[in-house]
């Protein structure tokens, strides 16, 4: 099946000929679904602390940051060309149909067109017009609308096709622009500062951004670092070309290009496991790039990250207490009667008898630890925390998405739609043991929750497999539990016109 070239075309990438014959047996005998047993809720997986409880939990991150190095890990990734999806298609249309059929058929690029003026970009963009002599005020003659639409898409323009979502302009104020990536740094002085002044901030990047962003922070890092009285330490990192997957044909054989060459894709966010595996910080938040506000709604969105870090350390002071204990080897029984009930209390989990001896309870003991913010579901597409059924049959909390459910299974499908809760990436997680050393966090992975998606290239249809999910299967075998909270703190862009929502506008 492979030639000489093909196996020299995988060492390249840092790919064995071994993990490449894993991945077709994946394509060709699928990934299991997973059983889910019940949406996790409210006093089932999923806290609603009360106002003393998060102050006392505010308070406890507030006092033990001096103990810990905290980093906030940024997922940068890729192009945000979806993000203008019906722009691109606007551009492509005959203006001969007029301007009353197009906005009828792409009433969302008739939006963005009356409202043009409300994005934090429309300044730049007013000057590439200008620079081509395009009058950007022509937004309802549809010939002048896609000229607008090509300079803000384009090389000639704004190149926002070509940008990563964390270089767009997101939101305006009075004196300053703000890209997503500058109010990451805003946001991570609020509630990330070490003892000693310093903010350490991870961006995963590609390779073709790298150089953009780090021109960006050149440029404005200065200027944020005297506003907060911080130093900022900005790591970049890029998915690693050995995460990626091999792809497929229709008929499961590997895909080749015109040329011969094998087809290799990036596995999905999965892959940055190993990116945030190679972070020092025992205490690491994370969030999306997109998921931002500006300084008005920032006090809530501090507030409960704090909450979700304060939670995260009363849990790892427990486990850290126990796991200490039982290297002291105080009395075994009153240990499991008390590990026992720890877990019952504090992460909703009912141990099986046969779960409750000192040896599998050490093991559950000593693992990562996660704490997830939920948002209340009100329909977005995506996951949400569920409790599912492992290859041992023990019910865990885990992030589910829809792809690693069998929802032609009216009983899967209905366990699926009643949850009552959505996953809005806000994570806060330890990755260190008891003893200070390091978790190698792909040991915390199940490979078995990956998926395959069909895709297309030079017009022929591929199909493509995504390691498990970073917050998904990758953290599957971490100590989780899910925190509600409030609407206000979830706010991705996923279409240009999300920046038009009152959220991300600041007057």
């Amino acid at each position: 099946m492979f030639r000489e070239e093909d196996i020299q075309q995988m060492e390249k990438k840092g790919i064995s000929l071994k993990e490449v014959e894993k991945q077709l047996s994946y394509f060709r005998q699928g990934f299991p679904f997973l059983q889910l047993d019940k949406p996790a809720i409210i006093n089932d997986g999923v806290v609603k602390p009360d106002e003393n409880a998060i102050q006392e939990a505010i308070t406890l991150y507030e006092k033990s940051m001096s103990q810990f190095h905290v980093c906030k890990f940024v997922p940068a990734s890729g192009a945000a060309s979806r993000m203008f999806k019906d722009l691109y298609a606007f551009a492509e249309e005959d203006p001969g149909l007029g301007s009353a059929t197009l906005f009828k058929q792409y009433p969302s690029v008739q939006d963005f067109a009356d409202r043009i003026k409300d994005f934090a970009f429309y300044n730049d963009l007013k000057s590439a017009c200008q620079k081509k002599q395009t009058n950007i005020d022509n937004v309802k003659d549809v010939k002048y609308l896609q000229q607008i639409i090509q300079l803000l898409l384009g090389k000639d323009g704004l190149d926002y096709g070509f940008l990563p979502k964390g270089l767009l302009a997101f939101h305006r104020y009075t004196e300053e622009v703000r890209t997503s990536f500058e109010e990451h740094l805003a946001e991570g002085a609020l509630y990330a500062k070490n003892q000693d002044g310093t903010v350490y901030i991870h961006f995963t990047v590609t390779p073709d951004h790298l150089p953009l962003f780090q021109a960006l922070f050149e440029k404005v890092g200065a200027n944020y670092e005297k506003k907060y009285n911080v130093t900022y330490k900005i790591e970049y990192s890029i998915q690693a070309p050995s995460t990626d997957t091999i792809a497929v044909d229709e008929q499961n054989e590997p895909f080749r290009e015109k040329d011969g060459r094998l087809v290799f894709r990036p596995a999905g966010h999965g892959a940055l496991l190993h990116n945030l595996d190679r972070i020092n910080s025992p205490l690491i938040f994370i969030k999306n790039i997109d998921n931002i506000v500006p300084d008005s709604l920032k006090t809530e969105t501090v507030k409960y990250k704090k909450l979700i870090a304060g939670i995260l350390l009363q849990k790892v002071s427990s486990i850290h207490a126990f796991l200490k204990r039982i290297e002291l080897q105080e009395n075994e029984a009153q240990l499991i009667d008390e590990i026992t009930h720890f877990y019952k209390v504090e992460f909703h989990l009912d141990l099986k008898k046969e779960q409750q001896n000192i040896t599998h309870l050490r093991k559950l003991l000593n693992r990562p630890v996660r704490i997830c913010g939920m948002v209340k579901n009100l329909g977005e597409p995506g996951g949400g925390p569920y409790w599912a059924l492992n290859a041992k049959l023990n019910s865990l909390l885990q992030i589910v998405e829809s792809s690693q459910v069998n929802l032609r299974d009216a009983g899967q499908k209905q366990i699926f739609n009643s949850s009552t809760h959505f996953n809005p990436v806000d994570l806060v997680c330890f990755v260190n043991n008891f003893k200070g050393e390091k978790f190698n966090l792909v040991d915390f992975s199940d490979p078995e929750t990956g998926f395959i998606s069909v895709k297309s290239k030079d017009g022929r249809p591929l199909k493509a497999m995504e390691l498990p999910g970073l917050w998904n299967g990758a953290m599957s075998d971490w100590n989780t539990l899910f925190v509600e909270v409030p609407l206000i703190t979830f706010n991705p862009v996923k279409s240009v016109n999300d920046l038009l929502r009152k959220e991300h506008l600041t007057r």
